[in-house]
């Protein structure tokens, strides 16, 4: 057992009309569950219905919460989590990672990616990590990224 045993991991998804944030996003599920983390993804509708398509027998994603109901729990204190990972492409993603900088106790490490990463990198103006990857399709170098981050350099999946 990990000193990650049994945290708390959030996913928060943005608008999935960027192709790489639901491969990254079942990815990071499965290497965060992994390594002995429960994972719950947050987002609106579409995310949901895209994540149960994709992972019908629910391998990678095994919890999944309506984005606005889990700020609510949040904000009310009936929830938090030990790590949050807000998946931002647009100005609408930086947005909701601010928010949850301020309701959440838990670590934040916002995700940027897609063709304006760099310039959104520049609007974090809260403390938080960063993971940043001009990354539209492709999403292996947002994986390496990640990998770096996590320190799962040596994975192979």
């Amino acid at each position: 057992m990990t000193d990650t045993a049994h945290e708390q991991a959030l996913l928060l998804m943005g608008c999935p009309e960027v192709p790489v944030q639901m491969g990254i996003g079942l990815y990071l599920a499965h290497m965060l569950r992994t390594h002995d983390r429960d994972v719950t993804v947050a987002g609106n509708p579409s995310v949901l219905q895209l994540l149960r398509t994709s992972d019908p027998g629910r391998c990678y994603v095994t919890r999944m919460i309506d984005l606005d109901r889990c700020i609510e729990e949040i904000v009310e204190k009936r929830r938090d989590y030990d790590l949050v990972i807000v998946f931002a492409h647009n100005d609408a993603g930086i947005s909701y990672a601010a928010t949850m900088r301020h309701i959440s106790n838990g670590r934040i490490i916002v995700l940027i990616f897609g063709r304006n990463a760099e310039t959104l990198a520049g609007q974090v103006d809260f403390p938080c990590e960063t993971i940043v990857a001009v990354a539209v399709h492709n999403p292996m170098e947002l994986k390496k990224k990640v990998d770096e981050a996590f320190g799962w350099r040596a994975s192979r999946s």
